[in-house]
């Protein structure tokens, strides 16, 4: 290595590079790590090295180097590139490696626009060093190099154009803190900022893109989900589309319920006009979808819900099918098929279904997600009015098309709305869940609007966060972490702004939260149990029920001291009916286990007091979020024990938790025979889930014969979730073999992408 070389350094100036510096740095960042070469990182970053290299450049050769160590065999080479990076990104955002006073810190971005300035109107000089003497900086040391790079690249302050980036990791969780518990009191606010900064920055409780990136900056939406229903009218089309770009331009996911819409063919103004069907709205939504970009990267993403007895569906199955000319597709949108029992009892009786519009069928629509014997009996009727247009399709080649573009696409979802509906919080004759969301875990009621200033619309927001299963010692944690993040959630649905009235009337009303779960597969690997064979089944039972548990007494307490939701009349809570009561019991059949929790008391309690909220739980993706912890996303088995995850911010290596200890533990993805399992253990979460949940079906085509998966297979599965009581299927994967640990992410918690995996 030629060590005449000369360094450009951030003034202009140049002088000789000092490789006795960089040594130290490395060598700091080496610390403690098992199987890591110092000489190897300096060897491999060195030879990249030529003269008049700008200092950045520098420490970015040195960061990508040592990145591209990490293998199963040296792991802690993510942790090395990471202390590196977390070294890199604050001498960038401070001149230093030693972050700024607090106090300081938070002037200087209010004054230049950065951060609220609610913060010093709410907080004195003396609370601000309060909260100083519990930040703990060196837990930026803790971080993965995936998780630094997620950091940098979505989640800190930072001018997007410049690239600039003006804080780190402790105090974007220290404000995110400080941001939700501004309006507690004096007294108390501060022991509650000190105990959430902590929960999130020991990793205990993750918090998702739109919370991340956005609380302690002047933008004030947070929800990561928007569910936004369209009638059946040029008004409610026009108030949908205009929703939808107002959200959209916010970074939220959208999921748009467009079953309303009548058919091709069906009159309009008694005659005088010929509807043009569902397609041309379906591309103005697309359009509108696309319209805006979120955070200069990308348009946003949506998922739209029609029946499967709608008269149009068999062409609204094929719209992301690359066959076919642009007028008969719409390929940039993602669909959610819905289903009920009905629908499967014809298949299963090898019947046929009846398609209709839903224009020419009164009080069919609404019976679909309202009341099943309802529903069938009016179909019934209309099946034998042959006055009515409609459409006879064996069920079989119904399904099987929706099956082959279920697998073709692997974007074309599920959803079972007599069990989103029967299975649920909300009383369905008051409150109706007619849809889901982009990732297919939210499930709550909407109403369509006539215009964006309907007062009687309904928006429906779901706000997110999830427990690490990794990080807790015990069941029993849950009950203080579940108090924290339902209280933080709660404040943040007061914090944040509605830019539809019909949004602000569903949060303020039914007060909706999601709080789910990230490393599940690293939870069993560590508790000796699989997906696969029925171990994990009971250990699966106490845990949800512990975290719905918990989650229910904690929104009750709150509603001692605040009062109830006012639209808590509108749930089945009210009446004293709770998740172990109305889950599907063939769950008893998959296991065992009894309950341990004081359901009783806490039964009489919701009944006396309510609750603050009207859900409490969803299971949510979490692929980006879940890195930042460095731990498995969501609920499901990983890939490979290092994931290649690939995004806009590069390729980033992660190695799963606890690597050395429990490698042979983790059961992956492609190795597990079949979804049977999978399945058995989201039935079980979904008996205490209040929302839903998004759960995958995976298919490896070298396990059957010819090369190929049998439709028969893809339907016994959907038959078997339905069996199981789950409410949803989200992603179909089919391995292909070329990239069996390669993850594609393009966001996470349905906050503008599609969690694509």
């Amino acid at each position: 290595m030629n060590s005449n070389l000369f360094v450009t350094k951030r003034n202009g100036e140049k002088e000789p590079i000092d490789l006795e510096k960089i040594h130290r740095v490395i060598a700091w960042a080496a610390e403690g790590l098992e199987d890591v070469s110092v000489s190897q990182v300096e060897l491999k970053s060195h030879i990249q090295f030529y003269d008049g290299i700008k200092t950045e450049d520098i420490h970015e050769t040195i960061i990508k180097s040592a990145a591209d160590l990490i293998s199963e065999e040296t792991p802690d080479y993510q942790y090395l590139s990471a202390r590196l990076s977390v070294f890199h990104l604050r001498k960038k955002a401070y001149g230093q490696f030693e972050p700024p006073k607090l106090y300081d810190h938070v002037v200087k971005m209010v004054e230049a626009g950065k951060y609220d300035q609610h913060l010093l109107s709410d907080y004195t000089q003396a609370e601000f060093e309060q909260m100083a003497a519990f930040i703990d900086h060196s837990r930026d040391l803790n971080f993965s190099y995936a998780a630094m790079k997620q950091l940098e690249g979505k989640y800190l302050v930072q001018n997007r154009v410049t690239g600039e980036i003006y804080e780190s990791a402790q105090f974007l969780y220290l404000l995110v803190a400080a941001c939700l518990f501004a309006k507690y009191s004096v007294e108390t606010r501060l022991s509650y900022v000190e105990g959430f900064y902590n929960a999130i920055s020991t990793f205990k409780i993750s918090l998702p893109t739109p919370i991340m990136a956005g609380v302690r900056t002047p933008t004030r939406q947070f929800s990561s989900c928007v569910l936004i229903e369209c009638g059946d009218s040029l008004d409610a089309i026009n108030a949908t589309t205009s929703s939808i770009v107002k959200y959209v331009s916010q970074r939220a996911g959208i999921g748009i319920n467009a079953g309303r819409i009548r058919a091709l063919g069906s009159t309009i103004r008694d005659g005088e006009a010929f509807h043009t069907g569902c397609i041309p709205f379906y591309k103005l939504f697309q359009t509108a979808v696309k319209s805006c970009s979120q955070g200069g990267v990308r348009g946003g993403a949506a998922t739209l819900f029609y029946p499967l007895w709608h008269l149009e569906v068999e062409s609204l199955l094929v719209l992301k099918n690359n066959r076919g000319v642009e007028e008969n597709r719409v390929r940039h949108l993602d669909y959610g098929v819905q289903f009920n029992k009905l629908m499967y009892q014809r298949l299963i009786k090898g019947q046929s279904i009846t398609l209709f519009s839903p224009s020419d069928v009164p009080g069919l629509y609404d019976a679909f997600f309202e009341d099943q014997d309802k529903f069938e009996q009016l179909y019934l009727q209309y099946e034998a009015d042959d006055s009515i247009r409609k459409k006879c399709i064996k069920a079989i080649e119904l399904f099987t098309l929706f099956a082959q573009e279920r697998a073709s696409t692997g974007r074309i979802y599920l959803q079972n709305v007599d069990h989103c509906n029967t299975h649920s919080p909300f009383d369905p004759k008051q409150a109706p869940i007619r849809q889901s969301n982009l990732c297919l875990e939210i499930a709550l009621p909407t109403k369509p609007m006539n215009d964006v200033n309907d007062p009687e619309g309904e928006i429906a927001l779901c706000t997110l966060s999830a427990f690490n299963l990794g990080a807790i010692e015990n069941l029993e944690e849950l009950d203080g972490l579940a108090d924290l993040a339902i209280r933080a959630l709660d404040n943040l649905l007061d914090y944040q702004n509605y830019p539809v009235p019909a949004a602000n009337n569903a949060t303020m009303g039914r007060r909706t939260l999601g709080i789910g779960v990230i490393n599940y597969a690293y939870y069993l690997a560590k508790n000796g149990v699989y997906y696969s064979n029925g171990s994990a089944n009971n250990l699966t039972h106490r845990t949800f029920e512990a975290i719905q548990y918990y989650l229910l007494k904690a929104s009750n307490k709150l509603a001692q001291e605040l009062g109830a939701c006012p639209k808590f009349n509108e749930t089945r809570l009210s009446q004293g009916i709770l998740p172990i009561d109305t889950y599907k019991k063939s769950i008893d059949d998959i296991t065992n286990e009894p309950l341990h929790l004081d359901w009783e008391t806490l039964r009489t309690d919701i009944k006396k007091y309510g609750v603050r909220n009207s859900t409490v739980s969803a299971l949510m993706p979490s692929e980006t979020s879940s890195q930042i912890s460095n731990a498995t996303n969501g609920i499901e088995p990983p890939r490979g024990l290092i994931s290649i995850k690939a995004s806009k911010d590069g390729v980033l290596k992660q190695v799963v938790p606890d690597y050395r200890n429990l490698k042979d533990n983790y059961e992956l993805l492609w190795n597990i025979p079949n979804n049977q399992g999978y399945l058995e253990l989201v039935g079980i979460m979904q008996k205490f889930v209040d929302q839903t949940i998004s759960a995958n079906t995976n298919y490896d085509p070298a396990k059957f014969d010819g090369g190929k998966v049998p439709i028969k297979q893809i339907l016994k599965d959907i038959l078997t979730a339905y069996k199981l009581g789950i409410k949803t299927l989200y992603y179909h994967n089919t391995r292909d073999g070329a990239n069996d640990n390669q993850i594609e992410v393009e966001d996470d918690d349905c906050a503008g992408g599609a969690c694509k995996i």
